[in-house]
Parts: structure tokens; sequence; C-alpha cells
């Protein structure tokens, strides 16, 4: 009986891209965590989620969002996005907005207590509203994964023009 050779396929990632990638994803998971609990790093002035803590959530939020799509960027190795990769970062970008929109809706004069009457504050649609964003931001990195299988998700696809040239 012959003997299988088993061969691994060497990928060539760019782990100092992939690596900053993750650096910059765990400052914005820090700068989030004191926008969330201050308490946690002895910066607490207030009992309620105002606007400052607000500003700093979706900050921490943003940075996140920017190394997350450093990293799986990098994992794409120069290759051509697929279609649903694409829309994956469309997926973090409007989910992003969304939480925004929920975060600052008092501010923006959008929630239940509008800025000049009341003190702006981090209420439960608010929230549900944050955590739909983060849903969508989830989503859209997972879009952003470079699957192998399906030519939509692993960058091979190609134009009318290219798969006439190919088949001539």
């Amino acid at each position: 009986m012959p003997e299988e050779i088993i061969t691994k396929k060497k990928y060539n990632l760019p782990l100092k891209r992939i690596r900053f990638g993750l650096i910059v994803v765990v400052s914005g998971f820090l700068i989030f965590l004191i926008g969330v609990k201050p308490e946690m790093f002895l910066l607490d002035r207030s009992p309620v989620l105002g606007f400052v803590q607000i500003s700093v959530m979706l900050v921490g939020l943003a940075v996140m969002c920017i190394g997350g799509y450093i990293s799986i960027n990098g994992l794409w190795k120069g290759r051509k996005r697929s279609i649903a990769a694409e829309l994956g970062i469309r997926i973090i970008s409007t989910g992003y907005i969304v939480a925004v929109f929920s975060g600052l809706a008092d501010v923006l004069g959008l929630g239940s207590h509008p800025y000049p009457e009341h003190i702006p504050y981090f209420g439960v649609w608010q929230a549900r509203g944050f955590q739909i964003a983060e849903a969508f931001i989830a989503i859209g990195i997972l879009m952003m994964l470079p699957y192998a299988r399906s030519p939509l998700f692993n960058g091979t696809h190609t134009t009318l023009t290219e798969h006439r040239s190919i088949h001539d």
C-alpha cells in the first residue's frame, strides 16, 4: 500500500497586520470599557451613563471596528475580496451608524429625554438599539471572513468578460 503524503498548505499571512489589528481591537475594547464601566478604572463621576460616557463608548466601538477590519482584511492576504466581504464592510459601517444614532438619540433630539430640557440619559431603548447595532457589526465581521468553498465567499468570482475570455 503506497503511503499517502500529507502536505500542509502554508499560508503566508501578514502576521504584523493581523497582530496590529488585534492590538487595536483590544485597545478599543479598553476604551469601550472606560465608557461603560468607568468605576472599574476609578473614573466614575455620575450614577447614570451620560453624554461623555456614551461618547467614549462610541469611540471605543469605532476603534474596535477599525481594528477588526484591519485584522480580517489581513486574512485575505492580497487577494480580491469577495462580494460577501464587501457587503460585510458596509454592514459594519451601518451597524456603527445605528450605534451612534441610538447612543446619541437624546443629544440629537430623537430620544425620550431631549437635550435642552433633560440631561442625556442612556435608556432601555437606546441600549436595545446599541445591541442591535453590535449584532450588525458582528454579522459584518463574520461576512468578511475568507471562506474557502463557495465562489461567493472566497474572492474567486469572475466578471462576465473574464468568464468569456477564459472559455474562448
